[in-house]
């Protein structure tokens, strides 16, 4: 048995394309460094409307040179059905059996004229299935805070069951801090007899002013105490640091010790903040 499957827990990591070469050296120089922990798979990112898909690809390429399974991201927005199965087909070949199937944000500036043929992701994963059978294992994404554009709680759960029903294997979530808001989704999903695994998201805190826009953003909310405790370190880029390895990491125990199937890091392309987690949760 694996350290990332310790207990038959599932471990995994998210990473973004560098753009540059630069970038792409340091992430390959990270990568290896999360390899040692023998992760089930790493995701690669899409940006909004493929503008990120060459480097995806590129991406992708190496985590297979290497021998790590890798779980492109598959955006529906602003694809037509012919190119986003073009795309499945590269993936084929290359010996992908893993990905990640979103609707995708929509390029600034495109309007509804961006959109392509397919408008929200369980239409998107009806269509891998219906090309590909079952050679895809699928990850949809979950949302335990809300997708910010859900009218309310009720729709956005109905939205998630029409994406398991469509034929996803299991999900990943936004990330969040409140270990409450999980638990609450995951126990309105079994009400609902969706039984698909639902990894967390897990998002490492190194920088406030960052992570504070990102989850203003994306609606990942930062419970006050926290936001708090980080407006108070300032520029004390240490103590931030410190703070949020202990948060995330108490997290990340009460997420696996109350069944939690597993975790999936968001590392923004850094080894360090994520490995500092592992070691503290000691399953190495």
């Amino acid at each position: 048995m694996t350290a990332s499957q310790t207990d038959q827990k599932m471990f995994s990591f998210e990473l973004f394309p560098p753009k540059t070469e630069e970038g792409m050296k340091k992430l390959q120089i990270n990568v290896k460094k999360l390899n040692q922990i023998n992760p089930l798979y790493v995701s690669v990112t899409f940006g909004a409307g493929g503008s990120t898909q060459q480097r995806t690809f590129q991406s992708v390429e190496w985590l297979v040179s290497e021998g790590i399974e890798a779980a492109p991201h598959i955006s529906c927005i602003s694809s037509s059905a012919d190119e986003i199965v073009e795309m499945l087909n590269r993936y084929k070949d290359q010996g992908i059996k893993r990905v990640v199937a979103l609707r995708g944000d929509m390029p600034s500036g495109t309007g509804l004229a961006g959109r392509g043929d397919l408008n929200y992701a369980n239409e998107l994963v009806a269509l891998i299935r219906s090309e590909f059978g079952n050679h895809f294992h699928i990850e949809v994404a979950a949302y335990p805070e809300f997708h910010p554009q859900a009218p309310n709680a009720d729709a956005d759960l109905n939205n998630f069951k029409r994406k398991v029903e469509a034929g996803a294997d299991a999900a990943i979530t936004q990330y969040f801090y409140n270990a409450d808001a999980y638990f609450r989704f995951v126990d309105s999903c079994e009400r609902l007899s969706l039984s698909v695994p639902i990894i967390p998201g897990i998002m490492p805190i190194t920088n406030y002013s960052s992570l504070s826009r990102f989850s203003d953003a994306c609606g990942a909310e930062i419970p006050r105490w926290i936001r708090k405790r980080l407006e108070a370190y300032a520029d004390d880029v240490e103590s931030i640091r410190a703070f949020g390895l202990d948060v995330v990491s108490e997290l990340c125990q009460r997420l696996l010790d109350n069944g939690a199937p597993g975790l999936h890091f968001y590392t923004m392309n850094q080894a360090g903040p994520t490995l500092k987690i592992y070691d503290n949760l000691r399953l190495g």
